[in-house]
């Protein structure tokens, strides 16, 4: 495809057209992301250069170039990553969860692990296989030997509750698994809407004054996730381990009256999962269990479409029913509690929460737009983050937005419904989508001094630096 429009979303870009003499080892853009994995980032990198020159910000010539990529294989192979400069930005998407690690301009993170820190309960060096059990073990270390751990999570609801323990978990991140010196570097961080500034504040500070970083640049994980999706106009979903949001942006405008911000993720179903099979008879409440069930929850639960019939289907029969081999070797059988658990998304009062669920909180943030945003925004809803990925999830979200839309705009008249016109995107690389939006945000910005929060800046004006990188 040379010279011709490549279609995104529901954005066209031009791609140029390439002449083989001067570019031998060039090739046209696939015509499809899952053909090519540098694709997406691409149309990523277009979009961003799009929305600097709707703000009228300058940016470099060079800029516009994006790097060309290679002919597609099948199957698709991992891009080759260029060799890394000693003085690359770092992005962190430091997710309730887990926590995804790499450089700008990759294509995925350089390493994910869960966010867990875990110290022994016995108080001596044990040995269990090829693991050794250390005073304090963090990400997948941690993981492997949770069992013999107590475990602790230094994030609840995106917010970091325990920051001796976030520390340790960030000097595993840079020494132990990307092996870097952070000094001078420059590194972009990730955070939910609407989050304590206290809390960025601090993380500014640790990472500035702590881990010597020359430069620190805060995002707001949802718009990083519009970003990669290469829209310029749509609601974002995100929904993680500790915290959900929904973020309207029209026009690369980040609609920050309207953003809605529910409790409820991940975690809590997890939490709801564990409860759920104690009615069972399956004891599975210790700090290290809390995992073990996260993993039960990722590969058996699912959003049911129909509630009712579900439920009448797992008293009837035995078809919902699947089994799960524990660490310990023990059998587990996981019925109705697969679709139950994830259930607090649609109705947070399961979990003690009183808010509205995740449908009515996109309704209501759609229908709080003017009326001629409203449109656009039904019509591309992305959805990103961990707590996204469950099988059913997006047919449940478009039947309930029906559903409100008959009763509350139509008054319960069916014959209009067939008009209203309702997408929801949820691309595959969903999980990763805020890191991929950051790599493509550091990238660009990378030399733009202006643009990050300088140790300088720091030092002279202290937490009133981070004013320059806009609202939370």
């Amino acid at each position: 495809m040379r010279g011709a429009d490549v279609r995104y979303g529901h954005v066209f870009y031009d791609v140029p057209a390439l002449d083989s003499s001067q570019h031998p080892n060039s090739t046209a853009l696939c015509p499809s992301p899952r053909h090519h994995p540098n694709l997406l980032f691409w149309r990523s990198w277009k979009f961003v250069i799009e929305l600097f020159d709707r703000i009228s910000i300058s940016i470099p010539a060079s800029w516009r170039k994006c790097p060309l990529v290679r002919p597609p294989t099948f199957p698709p192979k991992a891009p080759a990553l260029p060799q890394l400069q000693a003085n690359q930005s770092q992005v962190l998407d430091g997710g309730t969860g887990f926590l995804k690690v790499g450089y700008a301009a990759q294509n995925f993170p350089e390493h994910q692990f869960p966010s867990i820190v875990g110290r022994p309960i016995l108080r001596t060096e044990e040995q269990a296989g090829d693991i050794v059990v250390k005073d304090i073990m963090c990400g997948d270390e941690a993981a492997a030997a949770r069992s013999m751990l107590q475990i602790s999570y230094p994030m609840e609801n995106g917010i970091v509750k325990k920051w001796e323990d976030m520390q340790h978990l960030w000097n595993y991140t840079f020494y132990d698994k990307m092996k870097i010196d952070p000094t001078g570097r420059k590194i972009l961080l990730t955070e939910p809407p609407m989050n304590p500034l206290k809390n960025r504040e601090q993380m500014a500070e640790v990472m500035l004054e702590g881990y010597n970083f020359g430069g620190v640049y805060v995002a707001i994980q949802a718009v990083l996730a519009l970003y990669a999706q290469g829209l310029s106009s749509g609601v974002v979903v995100d929904s993680g381990d500790g915290v959900t949001h929904v973020i309207p942006v029209y026009e690369s405008t980040v609609l920050n009256h309207h953003i809605r911000r529910l409790d409820v993720a991940g975690r809590d179903v997890t939490r709801n999962l564990i409860a759920l099979l104690l009615r069972r008879g399956y004891a599975l409440n210790r700090t290290a269990d809390f995992e073990t069930v996260r993993q039960i929850k990722e590969k058996l639960s699912y959003v049911s479409y129909d509630l009712e019939l579900d439920k009448k289907l797992s008293e009837d029969t035995t078809v919902l029913v699947e089994s799960y081999t524990l660490p310990d070797g023990r059998v587990i059988r996981v019925g109705s509690e697969r679709f139950e658990a994830p259930e607090c998304l649609f109705q947070p009062h399961l979990v003690d929460v009183d808010q509205p669920g995740i449908a009515e909180l996109l309704f209501n943030t759609i229908q709080g737009a003017d009326v001629d945003v409203r449109s656009s925004l039904y019509k591309a809803i992305v959805l990103s983050g961990g707590s996204s990925m469950y099988p059913g999830l997006p047919s449940r979200l478009e039947k309930e937005l029906k559903q409100l839309w008959l009763t509350r705009v139509l008054g319960g008249n069916p014959e209009r419904l067939n008009k209203f016109k309702v997408r929801i995107e949820d691309p595959p690389r969903r999980r990763h989508m805020v890191f991929l939006g950051g790599a493509v945000l550091a990238n660009l910005i990378a030399d733009k001094e202006d643009m990050w929060v300088s140790k300088q800046e720091w030092q002279e004006q202290g937490a009133r630096a981070l004013a320059k990188l806009g609202p939370r």
